[in-house]
Order: structure tokens, then sequence, then C-alpha cells
């Protein structure tokens, strides 16, 4: 560790690897709407704030426990296709409040696919917000859609069915979901939230 008369110690969430300080002047000094997505084992949240003197403010926020709640998603919230649709429906949300323009503010990024999965919710709701095309994998798309699931799903029942329902337990017995029908849970609950949000 470094000494000497001028060695200071960074800030705590700098020295924790948490915050970055310089990144986080940048967007401060857009003064645009800062998009933070954050993401758990088995939840997603997504905010956007405006940045205050006094503090942050949350203007809009969207929480995958509300997909199992309000718009019949009973599969995992802890996976891509929830948060997309966790994404997806706080743009919708942004969107009747008149926010049209925001900034990504990712943070230290953990659980990569499943923020960009949240990301390309946002950008498909039509909130305006830059990013590089090559930002996305190539097959996110599929990913979204909870196709690979299905793809695991049928390949472990046919293989090894007892793998199989060990595996899927939490979907079949806990949740009562058919792990091979995801696209179509994913499909009914786009339009629930388009619906009612």
């Amino acid at each position: 560790m470094a000494r000497g008369p001028r060695y200071r110690r960074p800030p705590k969430r700098r020295h924790e690897g948490k915050t970055d300080y310089h990144k986080r002047l940048k967007l401060l000094k857009s003064r645009k709407l800062r998009v933070v997505i954050r993401i758990s084992n088995n939840h997603t949240r997504v905010q956007l704030i405006k940045s205050k003197l006094g503090g942050d403010q949350v203007l809009i926020s969207a929480f995958s426990k509300e997909l199992s709640s309000k718009y019949g998603w009973n599969a995992n919230t802890g996976n891509i296709p929830a948060s997309y649709l966790t994404g997806y429906l706080a743009g919708l949300r942004a969107k009747k409040n008149n926010i049209q323009v925001a900034i990504f503010d990712l943070g230290i990024f953990y659980h990569r696919n499943r923020v960009l999965a949240a990301c390309k919710g946002l950008i498909d709701a039509e909130i305006e917000i830059p990013y590089h095309e090559e930002f996305f994998p190539d097959n996110l798309e599929e990913r979204i859609k909870g196709i690979h699931i299905e793809n695991y799903a049928k390949k472990l029942k046919s293989n090894d069915p007892e793998n199989f329902e060990q595996i899927f337990s939490g979907y079949i017995k806990k949740n009562k979901v058919n792990p091979l029908k995801i696209s179509q849970i994913f499909s009914d609950s786009i339009k629930k939230i388009e619906n009612n949000a």
C-alpha cells in the first residue's frame, strides 16, 4: 500500500470498486436524465433519474417483481426476458410522462446480458438513448424472447428427463410454468404491458 505525506486514500465507494467518479461527473455534466439499471440474482430495477444538487430524484421506476403481480409473467424474474420486459415497462412509463431522451448510467457492469436486455427494452419503447450497434450481441433478440431457455428445456427433456425435472423444478412446481412455452408467455406479457402500462 502507498505511503507518504502526499498519499490520500480514495473515497470509500471508489476503493471498493462501486463508483467511477470521473465517469459519473461526465454523466452529470450532460444534464440529461440518467437511466440506471441495477440487477441482482433474482430481480431487475430500471430507473430514470434526474440529478439535483440536494440529491438525485427518481422520476420513473420499474421493478421486475411487478411483472408477476400485474402483467402475467409467472416465470423467473431473474432472467433475460424478465429484464427486457422491465426495461420495456420503464420505457413506456417514461413516454407517458413525456420523457423522450436519456443516457445510460450503467455503473459497474455486472450481469451483462440482463443489463443489455433491459437497455434494449428501453430503446424498443422508443426512448432516445445514444448507443452503438455493436453494443448488443447478435443473438440478443433470440435470448430476449426466451428461445434459448426453450431449446435447453427441449434438449434436456429428450436426453435426460430426471435432470429436466430437477433443473426446471422452480418453473414447473413452484410457478406452474411450462419452460417449453416461455416465448408464448413473453409475448402475452408484452401485450399486457402495452395495454396497461
